[in-house]
């Protein structure tokens, strides 16, 4: 006879058993539920050039660049009413004072992915916010040498795959359900100075993605691989070889064109019915010395169109004959239909860093609106061009300073194309419009562009500048000085190159934007606050604030017949802005109200030792100030590596200063005064506080102190 005891003990087991069974098959079938998700297909170029609806494909919405939603179930008259959704955690990452968390997510199905400054992908879950796989790079800082900061711009999917390029130039391709990698190529050699600072696009079963690296001295080139393989298809380089037209716009009997700069920062633009790829390129190497380098200097500083099958040049046009000024072209540009003179032609335009739109034909490359050379001031140091592009329409910005910083004796009256030699010169713009992509209202044929109004001056050109390169590829030295910068937000109708509306922001313009039939732009803003502007005049009718920095575009999209917002927090270090690794989900019925104003300052907010660092988890506010850490003996090797991927561009690899004229590091300075300085910031320098722990900041302030010391 079986006891009870006897009895009870198997039916528990039998319990168990059928429990761990359940539990099994449930979570198997939660494998099975992701990885039967619905494969990224292999895009055709009509999927990939019409407006973004249910899904946001591509980096720019679509082929156009564009960043136009047709959806128009949020607008004016409701958008009062969004709030979040969730606030999804990217694990942590993007957190480093380097990264700049520019990406605008990609979104298809119920899954979306993201990039972050540090190049780690992930996928996340539309419904939950989850994550549901993470890539980490893991980019050597010792390897990887971007010219400023770390930028993260995104992804690219097709074919069941993601695509990331990298800072170390590697180009990767991630299973979609997985993040398993399928494929890694090597793509150039980030010792010479190449990144991937794009998001690569997926057009005709290629990856193409262009290369970085004009401030160290590389040879600009852009790129198309198999998608499937990684087999390289095609080669387009942006400075000619010898006997390949415009080789001839660079100094005979030299090898400065092998270094010459016509780096590439955006993602392209295609028009399937012409079979053209378009894109704008930086600045000539050296960037500031024009000595060595007599010529216009082609292709840098253009706007050009290849062949998407075969990377065969077709057109170009140069905005800037032999740049001086780092007048460099990265924000990406737009392709268009309007009406131009009772007939409608096919546009192309780009808004730069001179501070005007350069509007032109893209099936010719020849201006729409009339763009004439006008002659400028000469320096024969510096072999200037006699002539410049002038756009005949509205700049964004002043081009002319009306009285001079101090210290500094105006010379042209500060206007743009300035020169400089031994004699230091200061001049308007600097870096009108960068990199954060502007918008375009095909309805109102408006586009929406980000930019800043400040002046920035250099001493140099020096004639015995060596042609090979070195940490930095730049033959003369920026001039620093405390002056008033502000952000600028400008609507411009492209069949008149003229501005509709414009309006200043107390701080600089450091986001992309998104517009939407619904008469909204969704803008971000350095303080952490997402914002809506009425497209018609830049009313401001919706504002919420996350816990970073809102400096990458937005993504519009549809699921199930709702409208949905959808950007990245995650700030970056050229605004200034507080890091975070929050993505941020908005609806009209969403439930999450804004956080407190505040939550997203980029001020000294010091963690004690062992906390987690800032905006890692929590939703809530912001992280309180806490007393400075007591002083330990700082890490010499972490301390230089922060250094070097933080600082070095402005102080230079010595500590007596760099192309970008950060001040001399001298033996007077103290730990407590260099912590201070990295934490709250200076004058034009960012504040690092938010992203650096205490221990960190002792960190960096002994390395400093170590290269002081030798001064």
């Amino acid at each position: 006879m079986v006891d009870v005891s006897t009895r009870a003990r198997a039916l528990a087991v039998n319990l168990l058993a059928v429990s761990l069974l359940a539990w099994s098959l449930a979570a198997a079938a939660r494998a099975h539920a992701r990885t039967a998700a619905p494969a990224i297909p292999a895009f055709s170029a009509a999927q990939l050039a019409a407006y973004p609806r249910a899904d946001w494909i591509t980096n720019g919405g679509s082929l156009s660049n564009q960043r136009y939603s047709p959806l128009a179930s949020i607008n004016r008259g409701n958008v009062a009413q969004l709030k979040a959704r969730w606030r999804a955690s990217l694990n942590g990452s993007g957190l480093s004072p380097r990264s700049g968390n520019q990406a605008q997510p990609i979104v298809y199905g119920d899954a979306i992915y993201i990039a972050t400054g540090e190049g780690d992908v992930f996928a996340v879950d539309f419904a939950t916010g989850k994550v549901l796989w993470e890539f980490k790079a893991d980019v050597d800082p010792k390897v990887a040498r971007p010219c400023c900061a770390w930028p993260g711009r995104g992804v690219a999917i097709g074919a069941g795959k993601v695509y990331v390029g990298e800072l170390d130039a590697r180009l990767i391709a991630l299973d979609q359900h997985s993040g398993k990698v399928v494929w890694s190529i090597q793509a150039e050699d980030p010792k010479l100075g190449y990144v991937i600072a794009n998001a690569p696009l997926y057009y005709d079963g290629m990856v193409i993605t262009g290369f970085a690296g004009s401030d160290m001295g590389t040879r600009g080139r852009i790129k198309a691989y198999d998608a499937r393989s990684g087999k390289l298809r095609w080669t387009f380089y942006t400075v000619p070889g010898p006997g390949a037209l415009g080789h001839d716009t660079w100094p005979a009997n030299s090898d400065v064109w092998k270094h010459g700069g016509a780096a590439i920062w955006q993602t392209p633009a295609v028009d399937p019915q012409l079979g053209l790829l378009y894109f704008s390129t930086a600045n000539p190497g050296p960037v500031l010395n024009g000595n060595i380098r007599q010529g216009d200097n082609l292709f840098s500083v253009s706007m050009l169109a290849i062949e998407a099958k075969t990377g065969k040049y077709r057109w170009h046009f140069q905005q800037v004959h032999h740049d001086l000024w780092d007048y460099d072209s990265p924000n990406p540009v737009i392709l268009f239909d309007a009406p131009y003179g009772g007939q409608l032609r096919k546009g192309i335009a780009e808004a730069a860093k001179t501070g005007w739109v350069y509007i032109l034909d893209r099936i010719t490359g020849k201006p729409l609106i009339g763009i004439e050379e006008h002659p400028v001031m000469q320096e024969p140091l510096q072999h200037t061009s006699a002539t410049q592009p002038f756009p005949i329409g509205d700049a964004l910005v002043p081009q002319s300073i009306d009285m001079a910083p101090e210290g500094f004796e105006l010379i042209n009256e500060g206007r743009i194309f300035t020169p400089f030699t031994q004699h230091p010169a200061v001049w308007k713009p600097l870096a009108a419009v960068n990199w954060p992509p502007s918008s375009y209202d095909p309805e109102r044929h408006t586009m929406y562009i980000c930019a800043t109004d400040s002046l920035w001056g250099a001493v140099g050109g020096d004639p015995k500048y060596p042609v090979e390169p070195g940490a930095l590829y730049s033959g003369s030295v920026v001039q620093r000085f405390a002056a008033p910068r502000r952000g600028v937000f400008a609507a411009l109708d492209v069949t008149t190159n003229r501005l509709v509306w414009r309006q200043q922001w107390v701080d600089s313009c450091y986001s992309g934007s998104v517009v939407t039939a619904g008469g909204l732009v969704f803008v971000g803003r350095n303080d952490g606050r997402l914002t809506a502007l009425d497209s018609s005049n830049g009313r401001k009718l919706w504002e919420f604030q996350t816990d970073g920095g809102v400096n990458a575009p937005p993504s519009v999209f549809e699921r199930n017949g709702k409208e949905y917002v959808l950007v990245l927090a995650g700030g970056t270090p050229l605004a200034g802005s507080k890091r975070s690794d929050g993505m941020w989900l908005f609806s009209l019925d969403g439930t999450l109200g804004s956080l407190p104003r505040g939550s997203a300052d980029p001020g000294p907010q010091r963690l004690p030792p062992g906390a987690p660092a800032a905006g890692a988890a929590k939703t809530q506010a912001g992280t309180t100030a806490a007393a400075p850490a007591p002083a330990r003996p700082a890490d010499l090797a972490q301390g230089e590596q922060i250094y070097t991927t933080s600082c070095v561009v402005c102080h230079g690899p010595t500590g007596q200063g760099g192309s970008h004229g950060g001040a001399k590091l001298t033996h007077v300075l103290t730990r407590e005064a260099i912590e201070n300085v990295v934490a709250r910031g200076r004058n034009d320098m960012p504040p690092f506080g938010s992203a650096l722990s205490p221990d960190q900041l002792q960190d960096v302030a002994g390395y400093v102190l170590q290269l002081a010391s030798r001064h």
